[in-house]
């Protein structure tokens, strides 16, 4: 309920002298807080004002400036994370001459990846040079060996299944050419005198679009 102060609200008490002093003009005057006196016979109630204090943000250009130095800091530390690589071996006979469908499973993603426009993230590599970081695997691993690498861990996964006579590990590297790095090697297979199954054999170098870029001069396939 609004207040409405009326000449009684001003009348000075019984015995006080109110003397009235000269009003001057000042410039920018500093705040102060008003107090208002009432006579005893007043019904308005004592009440006080202080304006309030200007509050202070800070500059929209610093906190912009700090949010890009944290996203800097972020971009850069997810940079320095190496990449892991999931991959199944075996000796280079049983992936590249011996097991029947492995040709057409490669080469079914290989056309899948294109219509899709996905960047191809599989690839063979022959006499991989991370093997020498699973001392366990190449204990058991006939030579020359054929890896199927991939950065799609549950895909490997299935191949391993789909394979069934493989080994399977993962590893990390700082780059795909490191994670790719092979020795070079001659890969040769004898054709069989007869051939006796309803498809045709394995063409000589159909592995080629699966190898690492530059790879196929170095394994000299």
């Amino acid at each position: 309920m609004a207040a409405t102060l009326t000449q009684r609200c001003w009348a000075a008490p019984p015995g006080v002298k109110l003397n009235p002093t000269p009003q001057t003009q000042t410039r920018n005057p500093k705040p102060k807080s008003v107090a208002l006196p009432l006579s005893a016979n007043s019904t308005c109630s004592l009440f006080s004002f202080t304006p309030p204090s200007p509050t202070f943000t800070k500059s929209s250009s610093s906190v912009r400036t700090a949010v890009a130095a944290v996203e800097s800091d972020q971009l850069s530390s997810a940079e320095k994370k190496p990449s892991k690589y999931y991959f199944v071996v075996a000796n280079a006979k049983f992936m590249l001459d011996e097991e029947e469908h492995f040709q057409e499973q490669l080469f079914e993603r290989l056309r899948l990846f294109k219509e899709r426009n996905n960047e191809q993230d599989f690839w063979l590599v022959i006499e991989p040079k991370f093997l020498d970081k699973f001392p366990d695997i190449t204990r058991r691993l006939g030579r020359p060996a054929v890896a199927l690498v991939s950065t799609n861990g549950p895909w490997i996964t299935f191949m391993k299944l789909r394979l069934d006579r493989v080994l399977s590990e993962s590893f990390e590297a700082e780059s795909l050419e490191e994670a790719l790095a092979c020795s070079p090697t001659n890969i040769e297979f004898k054709k069989p005198d007869k051939w006796v199954a309803p498809y045709p054999k394995y063409e000589s170098e159909w592995w080629g679009p699966f190898l690492p870029p530059g790879s196929k001069e170095e394994a000299h396939v």
